[in-house]
């Protein structure tokens, strides 16, 4: 237990402020819970005054009920992300408990929060991993619903209202996954009739009194609200590339390996489990058929939609690894009774992943930016440690080989918390520029704009200023403060040849330069 609680805490809370909000959607998004918090108007979403109806409430609901718990900070921004991890570990842990019993429980239970997709997400602030862990919630309500002849109303309302859940998370798309996988299991084992208990009075009835409320105020407050959220964000997103994240139909292969890791070895003993299932002709009857359509459901209909992102590929992370778990906990019953190399070349091979991996990371402009010390210090513990879990593997002391890996995980996490966040903060987040205007010249707030400057620093620098931050052009009056990237510094520069701009230190890098007016701001004339 305290091994647990060590994993869970380190890999979904620990320090969800050590970095600002990077890119354009977390500071957009906390903006919006921001916004509900201060204006108490919990139905529209928001940005800078204006409707923003690209995604449903609930993230906006619970960042802002936790900014005005906490405060508004990064940590409340990610508070609800995290929560939501921990809801997708338990979920899949009382999945795998129910279904495989105590090994795999506890094995899924170690893994999953030690792997790139929950230690990812759940420091994003985003709706991405509130789906996702509402999604698994109501895969392990399926489960335990097709696991007994008739399931009682705990469970139908349970299941229910973690859909509707969903859908006030992302959208539709939590009732297509849902049904989707559903499907596409019944039809794999014909149980047809056993599917239409999802479509159970009390379930829909549950569903409809848990999302629709939001979605018909919503409506009836914006006219505008069915065009854009229904039609733009989910049909035209889906069906045409409008959007610009268009990516081949693979995309999401490479993507599930990388939120694997550093578990990627394991998932060729659960193939392998699975394919000598199917070969019994026992897999349409097992429950492993179940995950794997809730598994592959999600992969193949974001595959085919003409806008792809990362985090899509979330709703396949949590059944996926209930056959992890229950992979690894049979193959170390096998070798209770007769030992094999199975394994043991798991456990090594994820040992070698620590082993490599930090020799291509850690080096070249990734060094350069979080630094060299903290780098190396880094590598080292993980080239270390891995080679120890090489040796444990090579001995088929597999159970402390697993244990190792988790251990090895978390300090590598905590230390980056610690060492390497805080170096890579200032270049990558807006942060600490605001901070820097605001500790020189706190009455200069009001007067600063951005000139030629990414997105998603120019959303950041409006979130940590508290309003739009507006695009400076070079024929209207210069601001006190100007912050604008490297093309737009040197355009500038060739304009302007009195030098009216001084260059400030920051800490962001030569990517972002941070510009202030040499020439003293006019006051306003009073009144008369």
């Amino acid at each position: 237990m305290p091994l647990i609680l060590l994993v869970l805490y380190v890999c979904l809370f620990s320090s969800l402020g050590a970095l600002g909000l990077v890119g354009p959607d977390e500071p957009r998004y906390a903006a919006i819970a921001r916004a509900m918090a201060e204006t108490h108007d919990w139905v529209t979403p928001r940005l800078w005054g204006t409707p923003w109806l690209e995604k449903p409430v609930l993230y906006y609901w619970t960042a802002g009920t936790a900014m005005r718990i906490f405060g508004v900070s990064e940590f409340a921004a990610r508070l609800p992300s995290a929560l939501a991890a921990l809801l997708a570990v338990m979920a899949v842990s009382w999945t795998a408990l129910r279904v495989y019993g105590m090994g795999a429980a506890w094995y899924s239970l170690l893994m999953l929060p030690t792997s790139v997709a929950a230690v990812g997400f759940a420091r994003a602030a985003s709706p991405d991993m509130l789906f996702a862990g509402l999604l698994a919630a109501s895969m392990a309500i399926a489960v335990g619903m097709l696991q007994k002849t008739r399931s009682g109303l705990v469970l139908h309302i349970s299941f229910g209202f973690f859909l509707g859940a969903a859908t006030l998370a992302k959208g539709p798309a939590a009732v297509i996954l849902a049904g989707g996988a559903t499907l596409l299991w019944a039809a794999f084992t014909r149980q047809w009739h056993a599917s239409l208990r999802f479509l159970h009075p009390v379930i829909i009835t549950v569903f409809c009194i848990t999302a629709l409320p939001w979605y018909v105020l919503c409506a009836l407050r914006n006219p505008d609200f069915v065009r854009v959220f229904i039609w733009q964000h989910n049909f035209e997103r889906y069906l045409t590339p409008v959007f610009e994240h268009r990516q081949p139909f693979w995309f999401f292969g490479p993507i599930l390996l990388l939120a694997l890791i550093p578990w990627l070895p394991v998932l060729a003993l659960a193939i392998g489990d699975g394919l000598h299932t199917i070969r019994e002709k026992n897999w349409a009857h097992s429950p492993g058929c179940f995950l794997a359509c809730w598994t592959i459901f999600p992969l193949l209909f974001f595959s085919l939609s003409q806008s792809k992102l990362p985090g899509y590929v979330l709703p396949a992370i949590p059944p996926l690894f209930v056959l992890l778990g229950q992979a690894v906990s049979k193959a170390l019953e096998r070798d209770m009774k007769r030992p094999t190399w199975r394994l043991s070349w798991a456990m090594g091979a994820t040992g070698l992943i620590f082993v490599v991996v930090p020799i291509f990371a850690f080096r070249g402009a990734w060094r350069d930016i979080a630094g060299m010390q903290s780098t190396t210090i880094a590598m080292l513990l993980s080239m270390a440690a891995g080679i120890s879990v090489l040796i444990l593997a090579g001995r088929k002391k597999n159970s402390a080989a697993l244990c190792g890996i988790v251990l090895l995980f978390v300090a590598l996490l905590e230390y980056s918390n610690w060492a390497i966040l805080p170096t890579i903060d200032a270049r990558i987040s807006p942060r600490s520029i605001a901070r820097e205007i605001f500790k020189q010249d706190p009455s200069g707030m009001d007067d600063v704009a951005v000139y030629e400057l990414p997105r998603g620093w120019n959303y950041g620098l409006s979130y940590y200023f508290g309003r739009e931050i507006q695009e400076w052009t070079p024929d209207t009056a210069r601001p006190d403060w100007l912050v604008t990237g490297i093309l737009g510094e040197l355009e500038i520069r060739k304009r302007d040849t009195q030098s009216r701009w001084q260059e400030m230190p920051t800490a962001s890098g030569s990517s972002i330069t941070l510009l202030r007016s040499s020439e003293p701001r006019i006051p306003e004339s009073p009144p008369h």
